[in-house]
């Protein structure tokens, strides 16, 4: 008789806890406006929001190609930022046929910060190589507290330090992996089967202190959990003047 193998995957439970991060952490938009190529959504990744003038009587575009006009902002008016592409920006405000949202081009709109543009530039690559390291359960320095939540959970271990330095913070992190453990069984019938079950087993640990609610310094405690790259490095949290 033919001797039947039947393969059952048996996975331990193995969660992550995810921390709501607040402003500047890695977050998808939840404006449920559409991204187009080549453009920047900036409106969830603002610590708070910015609006601009309306300098001169403009069309309102549909896309950022700025080739259908679907309305008219007259001047004077307050819009909201979303996006921004090299031409234009996207907003939210009241044209002359009501609330909409849709492209101006750049020269219509002013903001009192002449630095906007650059910094939403550098606040979105920040934001992108932050989302990066999340989606792979790693922390770099320059990372903010919520944003190594995000990245790895609760620690194992946390400590902090007031002095008129500022305050500092010690998050200690276990770090595990999935091993396999394979045995065979039988069942009420004389057929072989294979069961894998998942445990978990300690890999390394992480010391990570924050100043400031900032990563400051990494410390592989146990292991190589950062990987072969070791400690990378993204810029802090920016500081808008608005």
């Amino acid at each position: 008789m033919k001797t039947t193998f039947l393969l059952l995957l048996t996975a331990a439970a193995f969660t992550i806890s995810a921390v709501s991060a607040q402003a500047q952490t890695a977050k998808r938009p939840s404006s449920r406006l559409a991204v187009e190529p080549g453009t920047i959504h900036v409106e969830d990744i603002l610590p708070k929001a910015v609006f601009m003038k309306v300098m001169q009587d403009s069309p309102i575009y549909a896309t950022s190609k700025l080739d259908r006009a679907t309305g008219s902002m007259a001047p004077g008016t307050i819009v909201k930022l979303v996006g921004m592409s090299d031409t234009g920006f996207r907003v939210r405000g009241k044209a002359r046929h009501g609330d909409t949202s849709g492209w101006l081009p750049a020269a219509a709109v002013a903001h009192p910060d002449p630095n906007l543009v650059t910094n939403l530039k550098k606040l979105h690559e920040r934001q992108m190589k932050v989302e990066a390291l999340i989606q792979a359960h790693q922390i770099a320095l320059g990372m903010t507290g919520e944003e190594v939540a995000a990245s790895m959970g609760k620690p194992t271990r946390k400590s902090s330090k007031l002095s008129a330095g500022g305050k500092e913070e010690k998050l200690e992190y276990v770090i595990y992996e999935r091993v396999p453990q394979y045995s065979n069984s039988v069942d009420a019938f004389g057929r072989v089967f294979q069961t894998v079950t998942y445990i978990k087993v300690e890999t390394g640990s992480l010391a990570v202190n924050l100043k400031d609610n900032v990563v400051d310094t990494i410390e592989e405690t146990k292991g190589n959990p950062l990987g072969s790259g070791g400690v990378q490095i993204i810029p802090g949290p920016m500081v808008f003047g608005f």
